[in-house]
């Protein structure tokens, strides 16, 4: 008889290890697939997130990311399968559907809500307390048992951090935007957005095993977002984030999941790194696909050729059983929702769109500006960038003429602008269909012409008659999109134009507003996009709108830079070195006259520069605008080359397009030397300022 006991202290060892690996797991998928009538979300499914991890779960619009968070915490149940959880773990959970919530109580008592075992002790120790008060006539041993009951409630309170309660959460709503004058406000006073933090204030402060993060950064400003990261990288618990926001996505998380073809399909790194190894596995699949396919056709060949012939007749029907089991390898070629945005202009604007004079706008004590100014010019591509509460959509709101205001707003000549509002998605009639809401926007269009744009964003056939209180937030937000679109204007005002959109469509928003030749201000948290997206930046500080001539990169520098002299600066100080006046004003000077500029009032003479660098500063800027207009004809230029070359007309005529070739190779080395000296200029202006 054979001894098999040699296996058994393998199988122990095994059996341990697969306990430890149970309980290592939080919270997971086993084998799971979930349906919604004859659609399948996910098929054959399985996700173990164990403790420490920090994924983001992604996938295009309408793949089911919302729907694998409700899974994970039994909103919903699987057709097939298990969702496993260990018996401790605690799980929070963000979505949108938690506004629904209302209460009179203040922010301060709505995120204390987190510590109830710590404000249940507080009840009992003052319980116990008043006893103890009135026990000068009670049992000596009944006093020693209640004191030391008493003694013991002090201890788990101090256990659980119950004495710094107020402390923490006071820290965690400022991270969150909130002032000190705000903490005790009514939470029913606030919006949605805000109401929003404070219940992500309220779960953080709960600290739970597992967070659950659906959109997180929707309704977050770019100082909020920063000190969200900055937490939840160091959080102890697990998280999974449902996000569009592609840097966040790359700072925050060390894993991704995501949803495609119904599969989860899992990558180890950010990100970034996620789409070089996705890029790596679509070539290797694509590989394999194509040496399989030279494999099949070689073997179709031979046995089309001796399949007749008795002497190989044998080795033939052999291949055909070969190619009858194989393993077919799909092709690798990427299913995705390519939204196909194209902004048009019906007719060009002056050179200034809009000049701001004297602009004034208050809240009661709260001023947004007084007494500020600006101009946009043509060409423009504007993101209004900063702090909540700043006045950044109500100054959208200003430009577009839906605020109120004192002051002076002056429309330039031929403008034709469009406003996309922050609440541009509620403000869809929820009881129209998509086509009836096109209709109504007054674009001009006939039927025909709108279901052709309607079809450029993913609603096509029948689709275009779903009533738009079914549609996602992705859907709603397509929607909104096309009706700018519709619109031809060469103004574009957009709030929050991100918000819903999965990470593929804000790269594709993007690229459509590079080659869109009208004019643009936005207001965004998402720092891709805007990188992506503006050539100017505008913040709002001390009530005056300040300009930053530059990207969005150029700007996050430059402010460290700023903000390293400054240091500097009040380290000298400490140190009680002399000149530190003299080293102030000139810091000063810099912030006034460097790229962040006050529009609206006059700059005071510069009194550190030298009247020669002075002279030779204005001479520089001058050039360097003029530089600076080159290289946006010339990359509108090459975008529109770019269009033919991706026209199949074009390659009909051989000359035509032989022409657009050589044209598209000189406008390029056209661009490459104006670029180049568009940089040197702007490191010699930099230098010359900070001189």
């Amino acid at each position: 008889m054979t001894n098999f006991s040699f296996f058994l202290p393998n199988h122990r060892c095994f059996a341990l290890i697969l306990r430890t690996n149970l309980k290592l797991m939080l919270i997971g998928l086993n084998n799971v697939t979930f349906e919604f009538g004859a659609r399948v979300i996910v098929e054959d499914a399985t996700w173990h997130i164990q403790p420490g991890e920090r994924i983001g779960l992604i996938g295009y619009n309408g793949t089911g990311k919302s729907t694998m968070l409700k899974l994970l915490v039994g909103e919903y149940s699987p057709s097939l399968g298990t969702v496993e959880k260990s018996r401790d773990t605690t799980i929070g959970y963000l979505h949108q559907d938690l506004l629904s919530f209302d209460t009179n109580d203040s922010i301060m008592e709505v995120a204390m809500g987190a510590f109830e075992k710590v404000k249940q002790l507080e009840k009992e120790i003052e319980k116990l307390g008043h006893e103890l008060e009135h026990s000068d006539g009670m049992d000596a041993d009944k006093q020693e048992t209640l004191l030391m009951q008493y003694t013991d409630k002090l201890h788990d309170l101090e256990v659980l951090g119950g004495y710094t309660i107020h402390h923490r959460t006071e820290e965690v709503l400022q991270g969150l935007g909130f002032p000190n004058a705000s903490l005790n406000r009514p939470y029913k006073e606030f919006s949605g957005g805000w109401r929003m933090r404070v219940l992500l204030a309220k779960m953080i402060l709960q600290a739970p095993d597992v967070l659950l993060l659906d959109e997180p950064t929707n309704h977050l400003d770019l100082p909020s977002i920063e000190w969200l990261e900055k937490y939840l990288i160091h959080y102890q618990g697990s998280v999974v984030i449902v996000s569009h926001d592609k840097y966040f996505l790359d700072r925050m998380v060390n894993k991704i999941v995501e949803i495609y073809q119904q599969q989860l399909h899992i990558y180890s790194g950010n990100y970034s790194y996620y789409e070089k190894e996705k890029e790596i596995r679509v070539e290797m699949q694509q590989k394999a696909y194509e040496n399989q396919q030279d494999y099949i056709r070689q073997q179709e060949r031979f046995i089309e050729r001796f399949r007749a012939k008795a002497s190989k007749a044998a080795a033939a029907q052999s291949a055909m059983k070969r190619l009858d089991k194989i393993d077919r390898v799909e092709q690798s070629e990427i299913e995705r929702p390519n939204l196909r945005i194209n902004f048009q202009v019906d007719r060009q604007p002056g050179k200034v769109l809009v000049t701001l004079k004297h602009v004034t706008k208050k809240y009661g004590d709260l001023t947004i500006v007084e007494d500020t100014g600006a101009e946009i010019e043509r060409g423009d591509k504007i993101a209004l960038i900063g702090a909540n509460g700043k006045g950044k959509s109500t100054v959208l709101r200003v430009i577009a003429g839906v605020e109120s205001f004192e002051g002076e707003r002056v429309w330039g000549h031929n403008v034709q602008e469009s406003f996309y509002a922050q609440h541009q998605l509620e403000a869809l009639n929820l009881n129209d269909d998509i086509l009836e809401e096109l209709k109504g926007s007054g674009s001009g269009k006939n039927e025909l012409e709108l279901r052709s744009l309607l079809g450029c964003f993913l609603f096509s056939g029948d689709t275009v008659e779903k009533k738009i209180k079914i549609l996602s937030g992705g859907e709603k937000a397509r929607v909104a999109l096309a009706k700018v679109i519709a619109s031809k204007a060469n103004f574009l005002m957009l709030d929050e134009p991100t918000n819903h959109l999965d990470l593929h469509s804000v790269e594709l928003l993007a690229d459509a507003l590079n080659k869109y030749e009208g004019t643009i201000i936005m207001v965004s948290h998402d720092r891709f996009f805007i990188s992506k997206t503006a050539t100017k930046i505008w913040e709002i500080i001390d009530g005056e709108i300040k300009e930053f001539k530059g990207g969005y990169t150029e700007y996050v520098e430059w402010k460290e830079r700023m903000a390293k002299q400054k240091a500097m600066e009040l380290k000298n100080q400490d140190n009680g070195g002399k000149n530190v006046e003299k080293k102030s004003e000139v810091v000063t000077n810099k912030a006034e006259n460097a790229p962040v500029q006050t529009n609206n009032k006059a700059q005071g003479p510069n009194n550190i520069l030298s009247n020669e660098r002075k002279r030779e500063l204005q001479n520089l800027q001058k050039q360097f605008a003029k530089v600076e207009s080159q290289v946006n004809q010339l990359n509108g230029q090459k975008a529109q080359i770019e269009s033919d070359l991706g026209n199949p007309a074009f390659y009909s005529d051989k000359n035509k397009f032989q022409q657009l070739e050589r044209d598209y190779a000189a406008l390029k080395q056209k661009l490459s030397v104006a670029t180049k000296q568009y940089e040197e200029m702007f490191e010699k202006i930099m230098e010359l300022e900070e001189g």
